[in-house]
């Protein structure tokens, strides 16, 4: 069940306080970078009934909110992280798929500034570095 942590931030970001949102944005602190057929797997398997286009329903309401965070590395479903408002990046596992994260700067500035904006208003900078984690090097050898 969620905490009162989860609870205040639901609030605190506008939202209503339901079972299956605690239960999502819960998943996503305890399992982070999982895709959300296993964030709906998760919330079932601790008691809360959610269908799996709610499960994408609430993820794009807490994503809307800033209290979750969608990543695509290229080649892969879409992965979900409950850490939100630092400027880490990822490492992605060419062989098994495994994501972690990577600390940057930590703060409202992006990590890189284009050196010509075209306009934009720059809010954010992303890099994914791809390699083979320590297991798969370890298995391949």
């Amino acid at each position: 069940m969620a905490d009162d942590n989860t609870r205040a931030q639901l609030r605190d970001a506008g939202l209503r306080v339901t079972a299956q949102r605690a239960s999502v944005l819960d998943a996503l602190r305890i399992q982070p970078h999982v895709t959300a057929d296993a964030v709906a797997r998760w919330v079932r398997e601790h008691g809360v009934t959610i269908s799996t286009q709610g499960v994408y329903d609430v993820l794009d309401a807490l994503t809307a909110v800033g209290l979750t965070r969608r990543i695509e590395p290229a080649g892969s479903a879409a992965v979900y992280e409950a850490r939100v408002g630092d400027n880490h990046h990822h490492l992605v596992c060419r062989t098994c798929g495994a994501i972690v994260d990577v600390d940057c700067v930590v703060g409202s500035a992006s990590c890189l500034v284009p050196t010509d904006s075209h306009g934009f208003a720059v809010d954010e900078a992303e890099v994914v570095f791809w390699g083979v984690c320590p297991e798969c090097l370890r298995l391949s050898s």
